[in-house]
């Protein structure tokens, strides 16, 4: 089952996630190891078209942006959550990342960027916040919060 797969994919990357910094050295590492043209990259790609066409991943929509949680943290990531967000020419709602982010950002069309980053992975620290948006297209983005810890703060 594709659900299956999509846990596993990003269960393996995750293991090697555990206790790392999440600064430059870590993106680095996942652009090296993962890039936006390789197998493991595009499958994840792949994986969210198929979960979003059938249901298990992206369930909900607000302001132009379906999101969903699709691993809580303890699960097969362990210490991290994933969510799945699609994201078109669209400003997401503020928020702040007490934890950190590490994201996957995956064209579906045109040249998109979430924030300043091209197809591939990007690493928020601790503490950081944003608008999540995307210009120039349509993307896939695929993000890990350790601890699942995200609070949106209505800015």
């Amino acid at each position: 089952m594709s659900s299956e797969e999509f846990s596993m994919l990003l269960s393996g990357i995750a293991a090697q996630l555990e206790g790392v910094p999440l600064d430059e050295r870590m993106a680095a590492f996942l652009n090296a190891e993962y890039p936006a043209d390789g197998p493991d990259f595009q499958r994840l790609g792949a994986l969210c078209a198929e979960g979003e066409r059938d249901g298990w991943l992206m369930s909900r929509e607000a302001g132009g942006v379906k999101f969903g949680r699709a691993i809580k943290p303890g699960g097969a990531t362990g210490q991290f959550s994933v969510d799945v967000v699609r994201m078109k020419d669209v400003k997401g709602p503020h928020h702040v990342h007490p934890t950190g982010e590490i994201g996957a950002v995956i064209p579906i069309e045109g040249a998109p960027k979430f924030d300043d980053f091209a197809a591939g992975w990007y690493v928020y620290p601790p503490g950081s916040d944003h608008h999540p948006t995307v210009s120039g297209g349509d993307a896939y983005v695929i993000y890990l919060l350790p601890e699942g810890a995200i609070e949106f703060t209505g800015k």
